[in-house]
C-alpha cells in the first residue's frame, strides 16, 4: 500500500507586531473563526420532545425555575419619549435614563403576574435601544460605558436556584428538559444589548476597561453554572468577544477557567456549563503562538487530559476533543503524553464512553507525525486489540473501522513488523468466535488488508500462532492428566485414610474406658 500524506493542518497566523501586552505572543482569538471547518464543534441545545400519539397525552409541566433576583422597591417605570424623536443633543441623556430605567428588577416567579404594565415598558426601552444601537452612529459615547456594564451587571450577576441535579448525573441534551430561567424575557434582551454593544465599531478597549475588569470577568464566569442553555449561549459568545478585545484580562480569564475545570474534575463532577468554556479554549487554542507556553502545556496535561475520566465526559467530549487536537496539531512532541494520557484513564466498564475514546483517539491519528506514532504503536495496538475482543460489538465495531481511514493504514503499513504480531491473535479468534456477524466481515476485511501489506509476515503471525495454540492445548492436556493422577491417588488412598480414622477413634476410646 502506498504511504498517505498526513492530512492538511489549517495554517497558523502568526500574530500581528505592534502588540506590547504580555500575551500579544498569542493571536487575536477571532481569527480562530476564520479558519473554514476550524472552528470548535458548537454545544449541543436541548431538543423539546412531544409525546407520541401512543402515549397518554399528558402535558408535560415545563421545569422553570428562577435566580434570587433582588428585586427593586420602586419599579414604576414611566415611559420615555422615543430616541428617534429626541434631538441630536438630547440623546445622549435619553440613552442613559433608558439604560438606568432598564436597570429595575422585577419577579417573574412568586407572582408572575404582577407589575406586568412596567415589565413591558422595560422590555420595550431594551428593544428600542437594540434597534439604536444597530442602526445609528456616535451611540457608544464615554458616559455610555459605565451605564451600560452597571445596567447588564445588575440585571445579569446574581446567586443562581439551586441544582435541578445536584448528584451531577449525565445530562442528555436529546432526552431531558432542561431548567428555563423564568426571568428570560428580560434576560435575553439584556444579554443581545449588551453582545451588541460589544460588537459595535464605536466600542474602545481603553475607556471600557475601566468597567470590565477582573472582577466583572469572575461574576460572568460564575454564570457559566446556569442550567438555562440560552443562557449559556449568550455567555459564551460574550466571554469570547471580551478576551479578543481585552488583552490585559486573557490570562486571568484562562486562570479561572482552569479553576472551575479543577473544581469540576477532582472536587463536585458537577458544573453545567463545560461544553461551552471547552468551546470558547477551542478558539483560544488555535491562536496559541509557538513555541507554546509551559503555562499551555500544563493546562493541556494537567486539566484537559483528566477531564476525560468525568462520568458525564458525553456532554462536553466533542468540544474536549477538539481542543486536544488543536494542541497537538500546534506541538506534535506532545503526542505521547497525549495519547499515554487517554490510555492510562480508558474506560473499563462502561462501553458508550469507549467508544468516545476510540472517535477522539482516531481524530489525533488523523494528524499524528510518522516519528511520534512509531513512540506509542506497541501500548496503542494492545488497547485496540483489547477494544476488537470486546463482546460489547459497538466498541469492536469502531475499533475495527480504523482499517478504512487510509492515512492509519499507511502508518500500520510502515510498522507492520511491530504491529501485526499484537493484532493477530485478536483478529484471528474474534474472526470465528465473536458473536456478531458484522464483526466478522470487518475483521476478515482487516485480515485481508494485512496479508496484502506483507504475506510473508501474515504467514510467520499464522505459524506463530497456531504454534502458541499447540502450546496451549499441551499444557492443559499437561494440567488434566497432573490432576488425574491427584484424583487417583485420592481414589486409592481412601480405605487407607478410613482405616487411620477407625484405629484413631478406637484407641482414644480405650484410654477412656482405662
Amino acid at each position: 500500500m502506498p504511504n498517505k500524506t498526513k492530512k492538511d493542518k489549517a495554517p497558523v497566523k502568526s500574530t500581528g507586531g505592534g502588540k506590547t501586552n504580555k500575551d500579544a505572543s498569542e493571536t487575536n482569538d477571532e481569527s480562530g473563526r476564520k479558519h473554514a471547518g476550524n472552528t470548535p464543534p458548537p454545544t449541543q441545545l436541548t431538543k423539546i420532545k412531544y409525546p407520541g400519539q401512543q402515549q397518554p397525552l399528558i402535558k408535560k409541566e415545563r421545569r422553570q425555575n428562577s435566580s434570587r433576583f433582588n428585586i427593586s422597591k420602586n419599579r414604576e417605570l414611566q415611559k420615555l419619549p422615543l430616541l428617534k424623536d429626541a434631538t441630536p443633543a438630547e440623546r445622549e441623556d435619553l440613552f442613559v435614563q433608558k439604560l438606568r430605567q432598564c436597570s429595575v428588577l422585577f419577579d417573574f416567579i412568586s407572582d408572575p403576574l404582577s407589575d406586568l404594565k412596567w415589565k413591558e415598558v422595560k422590555r420595550a426601552a431594551l428593544n428600542e435601544m437594540l434597534d439604536y444601537l444597530s442602526h445609528q452612529r456616535g451611540v457608544v459615547t464615554d458616559a455610555i460605558y459605565p451605564e451600560a456594564v452597571g445596567m447588564f451587571s445588575i440585571n445579569m450577576f446574581r446567586t443562581l436556584p439551586p441544582s435541578s441535579n445536584p448528584n451531577g448525573a449525565e445530562f442528555d441534551p436529546e432526552e431531558d428538559e432542561p431548567t428555563l430561567e423564568a426571568a428570560w424575557p428580560h434576560l435575553q434582551l439584556v444579554y443581545e444589548f449588551f453582545l451588541r454593544f460589544l460588537e459595535s465599531p464605536e466600542f474602545q478597549p481603553t475607556p471600557a476597561k475601566k468597567y470590565i475588569d477582573q472582577k466583572f470577568v469572575l461574576q460572568l464566569l460564575d454564570l457559566f453554572d446556569s442550567e438555562d442553555p440560552r443562557e449559556r449561549d449568550f455567555l459564551k459568545t460574550i466571554l469570547h468577544r471580551i478576551y479578543g478585545k481585552f488583552l490585559g484580562l486573557r490570562a486571568y480569564i484562562r486562570k479561572h477557567i482552569n479553576n472551575i475545570f479543577y473544581r469540576f474534575i477532582f472536587e463536585t463532577e458537577h458544573h453545567n456549563g463545560v461544553a461551552e468554556l471547552l468551546e470558547i479554549l477551542g478558539s483560544i487554542i488555535n491562536g496559541f503562538a509557538l513555541p507554546l507556553k509551559e503555562e499551555h502545556k500544563v493546562f493541556l496535561l494537567k486539566v484537559l487530559l483528566p477531564l476525560h475520566k468525568v462520568k458525564s465526559l458525553s456532554v462536553y467530549h466533542p468540544q474536549l476533543a477538539y481542543c486536544v487536537v488543536q494542541f497537538l496539531e500546534k506541538d506534535p512532541s506532545l503526542t505521547e503524553k497525549v495519547i499515554m494520557g487517554l490510555l492510562k484513564f480508558w474506560p473499563k466498564t462502561h462501553s458508550p464512553k469507549e467508544v468516545m475514546f476510540l472517535n477522539e483517539l482516531e481524530e489525533i491519528l488523523d494528524v499524528i507525525e510518522p516519528s511520534e506514532f512509531v513512540k506509542v504503536q506497541e501500548a496503542l495496538f494492545k488497547q485496540l486489540a483489547k477494544c476488537v475482543s470486546s463482546p460489547h460489538f459497538q466498541v469492536a465495531e469502531r475499533a475495527l473501522y480504523y482499517w478504512n481511514n487510509e492515512y492509519i493504514m499507511s502508518l500500520i503499513n510502515d510498522n507492520a513488523q511491530a504491529i501485526l504480531p499484537i493484532m493477530f491473535p485478536a483478529l484471528y479468534k474474534n474472526s470465528k468466535a465473536h458473536w456478531n456477524k458484522t464483526i466478522h466481515g470487518l475483521i476478515y476485511n482487516a485480515l485481508k488488508l494485512f496479508m496484502e501489506m506483507n504475506q510473508k509476515l501474515f504467514d510467520e503471525c499464522t505459524q506463530q500462532y497456531k504454534h502458541e495454540k499447540q502450546k496451549e492445548k499441551a499444557v492443559l492436556k499437561d494440567r488434566e492428566v497432573a490432576w488425574n493422577k491427584v484424583n487417583d491417588l485420592a481414589k486409592s488412598n481412601s480405605m487407607v485414610s478410613k482405616n487411620a480414622v477407625l484405629l484413631h477413634t478406637t484407641g482414644f476410646t480405650t484410654v477412656n474406658v482405662t
